[in-house]
């Protein structure tokens, strides 16, 4: 074993064999749910070695198979040991004497289980006519082909993948290639599939199960398939119509054709993630990809066309040119983010997609405020990171720099260099400085020196505005949530307005201040549209401007939403009243824009659950202050949907019906439960509509009692009877709404049941606040459980996340660290960190709010002033 240690602890396998073809045959069985295979590897053997190390997990690997044959058969060496190693996940192999020089190939047999646990090669379970049934699928990124099949696992290991399957001859069986040849045996067939273009393991696909399809074909012929449950494929339709555009969309956007001869996506009811880009054959969560006019929301609508615009983005960024480490994620994840709403916004225009583009800046900046962030560029050092970094820094930061950057080199250079990079890059890999090169290149900025400095360090800055004279005076310093100082320091590209977007003017803040000449305005706005990743912090003569701005109407929709945000984190993190933050929230009253509204509804949530910790007295008073706030929005939309309204009219008047009803809105709440009933009578009646349901689901909860259960019961059997993923996920996200913990016990508990998948318990973590002890409480007594069941995923990382987070005590602090002290693993480590930092910003913003001087006076006006 001692000869084996230099091979050991290593974040990457040794290159002295390269993989350059698979042949790869696998036979899964659907009933003991156990499967066999084998491979051959052609490798390319460049340097003296005995040794062939490649990756391999819970796989039993037949010893006597491994063998290495030279490339014109001369030569056959069989493996001497075979050592795995379960903690490195790779595999040994030892010949008695040095591999030839050149491509050989390795031959290894091997089998493994169909897992529970959502990555590698797993199960998932559907009904069939009333029988329940199995499904074999793969999920391999990041690094889970290993699971399936020994393979060096890394993405710059790329090669081309001839794939076989023998699987009972009534299911349907698909991979990224299209079928060949096909050979059926009584209940058995082999199915051959083309090789495939070169790519990297955790691109490997393969789904076998029965299925039904709608097709469509590009201009260019390629065919375009949507596969769901037997009975479903209606709900395809919209998927379908979305792939088929996007394909030609990015074809021209890209300036090169998608690569492969077919693309197939497929609805998965056990899904971990939202999506996957395997090539040709992307998986998604049935709620991802289907859609149902009768039942499911416009938000629902909107979420399946984003998705599938992102996952096939990765088609040409992530597929084609792919990062060449896991350091360089967001090259895949925070390009395909953007490119996203590049599609979205072509193929919905109305949707004004590119203002709610802000939400994922805002999730981007709310996470790396953290001094327990990272920077975009992490080191990764061992396999169990990698899934953490599969975060906000990754995609929505990721995403937010490249607008950012886009934006400061306007769309068409910016466009003309991400085609020379695909066409450089194609069928390669990239780092992220690769991309900066090009970008630089092709516009003549100094894109390099700009970007590093967001890329490589972690954190952002707060630009600090005071007019002096005739000179805007700026000063950035490092943002944190916490009101620490930060020791960064960043190029920003300051962009500002005065009085009228019609008078802009543009630098980079490349010091820690500065300074320009501006004539007397009215109002003046920095970071003009958002588009730069950066808080301000005006002084209190701008903001005062600012606010009358609003209140005048003189401001978009992006710029309100970019005060409002940046005004709540300076209060969060205790630099600026809760009071002023109160005041500004007051000057949204006539707000009507669904993505401002929308964010104002969630800040307005945050500050009654802190102030409930705070200041108990006044939460009556800030209940009403909120509700005052979007009763106007919410009477102008009203409870039923009118003819010819928007898409976004129907996500709003959902939201706000929420707000209202978890305010405490009597009349809301009361109509709300009246619907509720007469959709009982009917799940078809019209005073429900699907972008209603949850605001009556939430109602319903908040009246349940251990005295009063029928509204729970109701809520289950709707549950129960519902086949849609949508519905059943809306409900279970309204569950945990009720304020009586016993009843929360009980839904958590429902939550780890037999009848919700797994992939789905994370929905009815969102608990009331009365229900946050008995959810730790919850989380504690089942953490081995939790454990076993979601291993190392990242769905485990949201159980951490969600339960701890909303704590706002010191005590609950060490309480969290006892716990986590012998319980934490390198899947959990950053994602526990982070949490434990929130509770301690909870609790400074607590303090600093019980401070605060006239605050009960304030919020008092606020509550009953009339407009």
């Amino acid at each position: 074993m001692a000869k084996y240690e230099q091979f050991r602890g290593q974040p990457r396998l040794p290159k002295f064999a390269i993989p350059k073809r698979y042949d790869l045959y696998l036979k899964p069985d659907l009933i003991t749910c156990k499967f066999n295979g084998t491979v051959q590897i052609s490798v390319d053997v460049v340097a003296e070695t005995k040794f062939i190390v490649l990756n391999a997990a819970d796989l039993a690997v037949d010893r006597a198979s491994v063998r290495f044959k030279s490339s014109n058969g001369s030569k056959v060496l069989e493996a001497l040991e075979v050592e795995m190693f379960a903690q490195d996940e790779i595999m040994v192999a030892e010949f008695a004497e040095n591999l030839p020089h050149g491509v050989g190939v390795l031959s290894i047999a091997f089998e493994g289980t169909l897992s529970e646990k959502m990555k590698g090669f797993y199960r998932s379970t559907y009904e069939h006519n009333g029988e329940k049934k199995n499904m074999a699928v793969t999920q391999f990124e990041p690094a889970d082909g290993r699971r399936c099949f020994p393979c060096w696992d890394e993405p710059a290991c790329k090669a081309t993948f001839k794939v076989t399957l023998e699987v009972p001859s009534d299911l349907v069986a698909l991979s990224n290639m299209p079928v060949t040849e096909e050979k059926v045996d009584g209940n058995l067939k082999t199915v051959y599939y083309q090789e495939s273009p070169i790519m990297s393991t955790y691109l490997v696909a393969v789904v076998i199960g029965l299925f039904d399809y709608v097709e469509d074909h590009t201009s260019d012929g390629i065919p375009v398939r949507v596969y769901c449950q037997v009975g479903k494929a209606k709900q395809g339709k919209f998927a379908l119509d979305v792939a088929v555009k996007t394909l030609d969309l990015y074809k021209e956007y890209f300036a090169f054709p998608y690569s492969l001869p077919k693309l197939d996506m497929i609805a998965i009811p056990d899904f971990a993630a939202g999506a996957m880009e395997n090539y040709g054959l992307v998986t998604y969560r049935e709620t991802a990809l289907l859609y149902d006019d009768k039942h499911s929301a416009a938000a629902n609508k909107q979420g399946v066309a984003n998705v599938i615009a992102h996952e096939l983005a990765h088609q040409w960024f992530g597929n084609l040119v792919t990062m060449e480490w896991w350091t360089h994620l967001w090259l895949n994840e925070g390009f395909a983010t953007w490119v996203s709403y590049l599609a979205t916004d072509s193929l919905f225009p109305e949707w004004k997609i590119w203002t709610q583009f802000l939400e994922e800046c805002n999730h981007g900046l709310r996470l790396d405020g953290l001094e327990e962030s990272h920077p975009i560029e992490v080191e990764i050092n061992h396999a169990g990171e990698i899934d953490e970094i599969f975060d906000s820094i990754s995609y929505r930061k990721g995403a937010s720099l490249i607008q950012m950057l886009q934006s400061y080199l306007g769309p068409e250079p910016f466009q003309r260099a991400l085609a020379s990079y695909i066409k450089k890059y194609a069928c390669s890999n990239a780092k992220t400085e690769d991309l900066w090169t090009v970008l630089e290149e092709e516009s003549g900025e100094p894109v390099n020196k700009l970007m590093n400095s967001w890329t490589k360090q972690k954190g952002y800055p707060v630009v600090s505005v005071k007019v002096k004279a005739q000179h805007l005076e700026f000063e950035q310093s490092q943002f944190l949530s916490s009101g620490s100082h930060g020791d960064g320091q960043w190029i920003v590209p300051i962009t500002l307005c005065c009085g009228s977007y019609d008078i802009r003017k543009n630098f980079l803040l490349q010091e820690k201040s500065g300074s320009v000449d501006i004539e007397e305005c009215a109002w003046i706005k920095i970071n003009v549209n958002q588009t730069g990743f950066y808080r301000v912090k005006y002084d209190e003569d701008l903001a005062g401007r600012l606010r009358h701005a609003i209140e005048s109407k003189c401001l978009s929709a992006t710029d309100r939403y970019g005060i409002l945000d940046d005004s709540f984190a300076l209060s969060m993190a205790c630099q600026q009243s809760l009071s002023s933050l109160l005041t500004l929230m007051s000057a949204y009253r006539e707000e009507l824009d669904y993505t401002v509204l929308s964010n104002l509804i969630d800040i307005s949530s945050k500050v009654a659950r802190i102030a409930a910790d705070a200041t108990p007295e006044l939460l009556d008073n800030i209940k009403q202050f909120f509700i005052s706030l979007f009763q106007n929005s919410a009477e102008k939309l009203g409870w039923d949907p009118k003819h010819g309204e928007s898409h976004l009219d129907a996500m709003l008047r959902g939201e706000l019906l929420v707000a209202l009803v978890e305010f405490g809105h009597d009349v809301t709440q009361n109509e709300a439960i009246r619907r509720f009933n007469a959709f009982l009578d009917d799940r078809n009646s019209p005073l429900l509509p699907p972008d209603l349901r949850r605001a009556a689901y939430v109602a319903v909860m908040q009246k349940v009692s251990t005295s009063d259960r029928s509204g729970f019961e109701s809520l289950l059997r709707v549950y129960r009877e519902t086949d849609l993923s949508q519905e059943k996920t809306r409900i279970l996200g309204s569950l945990a709404s009720c304020p009586d913990p016993d009843i929360i016990l009980e839904v958590l508990n429902f939550m780890l049941s037999y009848e919700v998948r797994s992939q789905d318990a994370i929905f009815g973590l969102s608990v009331s606040w009365e229900g946050r002890d008995t959810t730790w409480r919850w989380l504690k007594e089942n953490w081995d459980h939790i454990s076993k069941t979601y291993g190392s995923g990242f769905l485990i990382t949201q159980f951490v996340s969600a339960i701890v987070s909303p704590f706002s005590s010191y005590e609950k602090v060490k309480e969290v660290e006892e716990f986590f002290a012998s319980r934490t693993n390198p899947s959990i480590a950053r994602t526990l960190k982070q949490s434990i930092e929130r509770v301690h910003i909870n609790a400074n913003w607590v303090q600093s709010i019980q401070n605060e001087k006239h605050i009960a006076e304030v919020v008092q006006e606020l509550a009953y002033r009339k407009y």
